[in-house]
Protein backbone atom coordinates (compact mmCIF):
# COMPACT_ATOMS: atom_id res chain seq x y z
CA UNK A 1 0.00 0.00 0.00
CA UNK A 2 2.80 2.46 0.57
CA UNK A 3 4.18 1.34 -2.72
CA UNK A 4 1.27 2.95 -4.11
CA UNK A 5 1.32 6.13 -2.22
CA UNK A 6 4.48 6.72 -3.28
CA UNK A 7 3.74 5.74 -7.13
CA UNK A 8 1.30 8.38 -6.94
CA UNK A 9 2.87 10.82 -5.41
CA UNK A 10 5.81 10.60 -8.08
CA UNK A 11 3.49 10.65 -10.65
CA UNK A 12 1.80 13.53 -9.48
CA UNK A 13 5.39 15.35 -8.97
CA UNK A 14 5.91 14.86 -12.37
CA UNK A 15 2.85 16.11 -13.11
CA UNK A 16 3.66 19.16 -11.58
CA UNK A 17 7.81 19.28 -13.01
CA UNK A 18 5.91 19.42 -16.75
CA UNK A 19 3.22 21.88 -15.81
CA UNK A 20 5.46 24.22 -14.38
CA UNK A 21 7.76 24.35 -17.78
CA UNK A 22 10.78 22.71 -16.12
CA UNK A 23 10.51 19.54 -17.92
CA UNK A 24 10.33 19.49 -22.04
CA UNK A 25 8.49 22.43 -23.24
CA UNK A 26 4.94 21.94 -24.83
CA UNK A 27 4.82 22.50 -28.47
CA UNK A 28 3.65 26.14 -29.47
CA UNK A 29 0.01 27.41 -30.00
CA UNK A 30 -0.89 27.69 -33.38
CA UNK A 31 -4.30 29.84 -34.41
CA UNK A 32 -6.52 27.09 -36.16
CA UNK A 33 -9.06 30.18 -36.77
CA UNK A 34 -9.60 30.66 -40.59
CA UNK A 35 -8.52 34.11 -42.45
CA UNK A 36 -11.39 35.67 -42.99
CA UNK A 37 -9.96 38.02 -45.79
CA UNK A 38 -12.13 40.95 -44.41
CA UNK A 39 -10.54 44.37 -44.85
CA UNK A 40 -9.50 45.46 -41.50
CA UNK A 41 -10.36 49.63 -42.26
CA UNK A 42 -12.79 50.73 -45.47
CA UNK A 43 -16.37 49.18 -46.04
CA UNK A 44 -16.77 45.37 -45.99
CA UNK A 45 -17.97 44.45 -49.70
CA UNK A 46 -20.69 41.53 -50.83
CA UNK A 47 -17.59 39.61 -51.88
CA UNK A 48 -15.89 39.97 -48.41
CA UNK A 49 -19.29 39.45 -46.60
CA UNK A 50 -19.01 35.81 -49.31
CA UNK A 51 -15.96 34.71 -48.04
CA UNK A 52 -15.89 35.30 -44.29
CA UNK A 53 -15.64 31.68 -42.53
CA UNK A 54 -16.26 31.07 -38.61
CA UNK A 55 -14.10 28.55 -36.98
CA UNK A 56 -16.13 26.41 -35.06
CA UNK A 57 -16.30 26.08 -31.07
CA UNK A 58 -16.54 23.24 -28.79
CA UNK A 59 -20.45 23.99 -28.67
CA UNK A 60 -20.09 24.75 -32.31
CA UNK A 61 -22.76 26.93 -34.30
CA UNK A 62 -25.41 26.03 -36.85
CA UNK A 63 -23.68 26.68 -39.92
CA UNK A 64 -26.63 26.78 -42.86
CA UNK A 65 -27.91 29.43 -40.34
CA UNK A 66 -24.57 31.77 -40.32
CA UNK A 67 -24.47 31.04 -44.09
CA UNK A 68 -27.68 32.34 -44.88
CA UNK A 69 -27.39 35.46 -43.19
CA UNK A 70 -24.11 36.18 -44.64
CA UNK A 71 -26.49 35.34 -48.24
CA UNK A 72 -28.65 37.67 -47.08
CA UNK A 73 -26.48 40.36 -46.15
CA UNK A 74 -24.44 40.28 -48.72
CA UNK A 75 -26.95 40.39 -51.46
CA UNK A 76 -28.43 43.22 -49.84
CA UNK A 77 -24.97 44.91 -49.35
CA UNK A 78 -25.06 44.34 -53.63
CA UNK A 79 -28.24 45.96 -53.81
CA UNK A 80 -26.73 48.87 -51.61
CA UNK A 81 -23.74 49.66 -53.44
CA UNK A 82 -23.68 52.22 -56.23
CA UNK A 83 -22.96 50.90 -59.82
CA UNK A 84 -19.63 51.65 -60.84
CA UNK A 85 -20.46 51.30 -64.41
CA UNK A 86 -17.12 49.25 -65.46
CA UNK A 87 -17.38 46.48 -67.92
CA UNK A 88 -14.84 43.76 -68.83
Amino acid sequence: MWLFAILIVLALGGVAVVASGRGTPMSPAYDDAPDTLVPADGPITADDLRRIRFPMAFRGYRMAEVDALLSRLAEEREQAEPDTGESD
